[in-house]
């Protein structure tokens, strides 16, 4: 197995919900705000990271608008951005609008945003569940993902880390468990397991807070939102907005011999 000697630094991001007007509002509170303001804040962090990973819900309705505001917002940023599909974007919309960093594409569909890209001896792969909209808000692992999934996930390789905007695993929370979630994550989960030694972690979004799962081996790691986050007991049965909860973004270092997350808070600016 190749194993890098340097630290690769990424952060995550997830769930700017950007609208068609700077003063939009969901949740109770305004997007583009806590958007802009995570844009400074890791553009003057200590450590520059690598790369900035974005799992998706990018804006809340996929309309010209939001995304070029989102395009404005994130291309300020001065390392590389990555995104992945969520439920509220369009695959194409993304790849339309949005700048990323140096990729290999795995599709050649507008309408499914796979790929890989590599730092350092470490490999990153982005997944694709966005499912029809009759589904939504879960996510479904296409026939031609899943495959992707098992030619990716074998015993040997560099390290490899997983990006997608939805859980893949059940998260012992009544509501989100009936409606978050990937309807086919254990066979994704199983698809995994083979690339379990050299595997650092799966990460997404969706749920709008901090949730840490580890299952036989496999770290599956949440970020909360950008801007609003939700309740998440195991006795919730309906969604339930955590007002008290400030918008996050995840510092995550990838170190030869560990994974680390450092979850990071911020005042939200309005």
């Amino acid at each position: 197995m190749h194993k890098p000697t340097e630290a690769v630094y990424f952060v995550h991001i997830s769930d700017s919900h950007i609208g068609p007007t700077a003063d939009y509002s969901r949740h109770g509170h305004q997007s583009q705000p806590c958007a802009e303001r995570a844009v400074e804040i890791i553009n003057n962090l200590p450590v520059k990271p690598d790369f900035v990973m974005h799992t998706g819900d990018v804006v809340t309705e996929p309309d010209v608008r939001s995304y070029e505001r989102a395009a404005v917002i994130f291309s300020q940023l001065n390392v590389p951005i990555y995104f992945a599909t969520g439920n509220h974007d369009r695959a194409r919309d993304i790849q339309r609008y949005l700048k990323f960093g140096p990729r290999q594409d795995f599709s050649n569909s507008q309408d499914s945003l796979s790929y890989a890209f590599e730092v350092k001896g470490y490999r990153f792969l982005v997944l694709d569940a966005r499912g029809p909209d009759e589904i939504d808000p879960h996510g479904v692992m296409s026939d031609a993902q899943m495959e992707l999934v098992r030619l990716e996930a074998i015993s040997g390789g560099p390290p490899l880390t997983v990006f997608l905007h939805f859980p893949v695993l059940p998260l012992n929370s009544i509501w989100m468990d009936a409606y978050m979630l990937i309807i086919n994550g254990e066979q994704l989960h199983q698809a995994l397991l083979p690339a379990k030694n050299r595997l650092r972690g799966v990460f997404y979004g969706h749920i709008h807070h901090s949730m840490q799962t580890m299952r036989d081996g496999i770290l599956y790691t949440a970020v909360p939102s950008l801007f609003s986050q939700f309740a998440a007991w195991p006795n919730d049965t309906i969604v339930r907005e955590n007002p008290e909860y400030p918008p996050g973004f995840n510092f995550v270092h990838l170190l030869p011999d560990k994974t680390i997350v450092h979850q990071h808070i911020f005042p939200r600016p309005d």
